[in-house]
């Protein structure tokens, strides 16, 4: 079964280190525009902070990631941010760690330590979830066949990811990657229902 790692809900930690402040933020994520929401509702929540440095991995690939230093220099925030997703094997996370400058300057090595121990902290508050890999279809179908198709999905522990429900139906719907063809198979043989893959 093809599975991966996550988490479901939002955190935050804080640490400090020679009179700097950093505010670790945790949050699940499925897009780009998420992780832009999250910057901005930090950013306002902070404005005098000197740095919102960030990283996240999206997608059960792993393939789309980014770490930003935010003017720290190059390597010291973003990439040990990384690094502590990537050690717990985590997608769809973001991790902002916001910085208070306190006056003593830490050094690259004093900044690493300090963007990696508050990214670890704030993990350590999120329990981890392991999902499964999913393939995502949009189901199209008259309402008098609704209740055959949920069955099917019941049983394949499908998740509906949204729905319309009017007298013609739309849904699109996630299929484990372990029962994907067992569960086409049942839904094509549902008179009506049209699938297309997303």
């Amino acid at each position: 079964m093809e599975v991966y790692f996550t988490i479901e809900k939002t955190a935050t930690a804080e640490f400090k280190d020679r009179g700097s402040k950093f505010l670790a933020y945790a949050w699940p994520v499925k897009t780009v525009d998420q992780v832009k929401d999250c910057l901005q509702e930090v950013k306002k929540e902070h404005p005098k902070a000197t740095h919102h440095c960030f990283a996240y991995r999206l997608g059960t690939d792993g393939l789309q990631f980014r770490a930003n230093d935010d003017g720290e220099p190059s390597g010291t925030a973003g990439k040990p941010i990384l690094g502590q997703i990537d050690s717990k094997q985590l997608t769809d996370v973001l991790v902002v760690v916001v910085r208070y400058f306190g006056g003593t300057l830490l050094g690259a090595p004093g900044l690493i330590n300090a963007y990696k121990m508050s990214t670890a902290m704030v993990l350590q508050l999120i329990p981890v979830v392991q999902k499964n890999v999913e393939a995502k279809y949009y189901l199209s179908f008259d309402y008098t066949i609704l209740n055959e198709i949920m069955t099917v999905l019941k049983q394949q522990n499908c998740t509906v990811f949204s729905q319309e429900l009017q007298l013609f139906c739309a849904m699109e719907i996630g299929i484990p990657k372990a029962v994907q063809e067992l569960t086409l198979l049942k839904l094509n043989d549902i008179r009506g229902l049209e699938i297309k893959k997303i």
